[in-house]
């Protein structure tokens, strides 16, 4: 145990931001660089090291957390990168990004605050990368079986680092034309910087990872002749199909899905653009979705000089302590202030949109909404409760559908689906289609990157055994457990 009084004497601290007025005005991350070094040694002391310790339950990883919080405790910062990359291969993504199931199934949360798993973990691997203790680890001997993965998001590359390290001979395709997926193009870089991923990418080459972007699976090549080249192919090319808003005026120039307003925000970061095609300055926005994407327009926006920005969410305000009917240890659903919320903008629960409407020149210039409740169960618009917002620039973050059918993938393989669109796959995560495997958002649905890591490495796995009759890499997590899926 790391301090067996911690979780007494201690109270939570977390990272500091930076100031709302400085930070707005680049597109670095929001953290006080350092902020947490002088107080995550006493933070990770809070960890009671329970005797079951359900922050294990609670991450699809099964991140060893207790341990690593002892080292960090200890400050053995060799000792807790090892620990945490046993189970993580990309813990600086997770400790940035991943809305911390753990922390909700923290013993110390039943009465007290948790104890601040993802800024200990986020910690650890930073003070890995500054100490050189993260290299590569190339096979000891190549097995001669090769493997394709398609798309390079955290599933696809978590699977590519797992099967390289087997000692198979990996390339992954990208459509895009830089490796990342919804990590480089849908994560703004005030969430993380892409040096995070630009430096695991490095460390995967050095490793024998090969990457080719610029290549579409199913349009620039057809999926079979892909099966015909490799022994083996994993399919982890999300579910990137955007929900649509099928109402009156959505045609209006203005309109438009969030995964295609931030990946330009990205790029121009990534100094493809001197301005982004489609910005928010000086205009009215209107984010349509109340979830993290929505957060990530809302903050992009402030930083394009947004003249207003509104965030628009179809259910009433979550509770800003656990519900009842999502009791400890489960996920629960409360109300979260995100650094761009502190940014300022509105935010607006429970109304609906009936209709865009536009100017003389075809452009969005307003949008009507209405209150609803729900009646019976089910949500129902409240008469007289009808208003008008103007909107210069709408993006649409109301989730995602499914994986891209379009370019032909699933169709030219002549893929199974399950009840809800997603690619089937078995306890091993192969597909009808002897070979091939799917792991991630494409066979999952919508989820977090956490269950995205964690499919990429157990369908590692499954193709391991596949290859080559047997596997040493870690046991997979089963693609049928949906308890912890939010």
């Amino acid at each position: 145990m790391a301090d067996p009084k911690g979780f007494l004497t201690t109270g939570r601290e977390v990272a500091q931001t930076r100031p709302v007025g400085e930070r707005v005005k680049d597109w670095n991350e929001v953290y006080v660089p350092g902020s947490l070094l002088p107080i995550i040694s006493k933070q990770a002391g809070r960890c009671m090291d329970c005797g079951i310790p359900f922050c294990h339950n609670g991450c699809p990883l099964g991140n060893l957390i207790p341990e690593w919080n002892d080292y960090a405790y200890r400050e053995d910062w060799t000792a807790a990168s090892e620990r945490l990359h046993a189970t993580n291969n990309f813990p600086e993504f997770t400790g940035r990004l991943c809305p911390a199931p753990c922390e909700s199934a923290c013993v110390l949360g039943i009465n007290q605050p948790a104890v601040t798993i993802k800024n200990v973990e986020v910690s650890i691997i930073d003070n890995a990368w500054d100490r050189n203790d993260v290299r590569p680890q190339p096979p000891e001997r190549l097995s001669g079986k090769t493997v394709a993965v398609v798309g390079s998001g955290p599933a696809g590359l978590a699977a590519a680092q797992q099967l390289t390290r087997a000692g198979h001979t990996v390339a992954v395709y990208e459509r895009a034309d830089r490796i990342g997926g919804l990590l480089r193009y849908g994560i703004p870089e005030f969430k993380m910087e892409k040096r995070h991923i630009n430096r695991r990418i490095e460390q995967m080459r050095a490793e024998g990872t090969k990457f080719r972007t610029g290549v579409e699976i199913g349009r620039d090549i057809d999926a079979m002749k892909l099966r015909r080249r490799y022994d083996a192919v994993v399919i982890a090319a999300g579910a990137t199909v955007s929900r649509d808003l099928p109402v009156p005026g959505r045609e209006l120039n203005g309109i438009h899905y969030a995964m295609e307003y931030l990946p330009l925000a990205n790029k121009v970061q990534e100094g493809d653009f001197v301005a982004p095609p489609i910005t928010a300055e000086g205009k009215h926005v209107v984010v349509i979705g109340g979830g993290d994407t929505g957060a990530d327009c809302v903050g992009t926006a402030h930083r394009q000089g947004a003249a207003s920005v509104t965030q628009l969410e179809i259910m009433p305000r979550p509770s800003e302590e656990r519900p009842g009917n999502m009791p400890w240890p489960t996920f629960p659903m409360l109300y979260k202030v995100t650094s761009a919320h502190e940014e300022g903008g509105e935010r607006v629960y429970s109304v609906s949109t009936t209709h865009f409407e536009g100017d003389e020149d075809g452009n969005v210039a307003a949008l009507h909404l209405v209150e609803v409740e729900f009646v019976d169960g089910r949500l129902t618009q409240k008469a007289g409760t009808e208003r008008r917002i103007p909107a210069q620039l709408v993006t649409l973050a109301m989730g995602f559908t499914g994986t891209d059918q379009s370019n032909g993938l699933v169709k030219q393989f002549d893929l199974g689906l399950d009840e809800r669109g997603n690619i089937a796959r078995d306890a091993e995560y192969q597909t009808n289609v002897p070979g091939v495997f799917v792991a991630g958002d494409a066979g999952r649905g919508q989820s977090l990157i956490v269950w995205a890591i964690a499919e990429g490495r157990s369908a590692a796995r499954g193709v391991d055994r596949f290859l080559t009759g047997a596997s040493e890499l870690p046991a997979p997590v089963r693609p049928t457990d949906r308890s912890l899926m939010v």
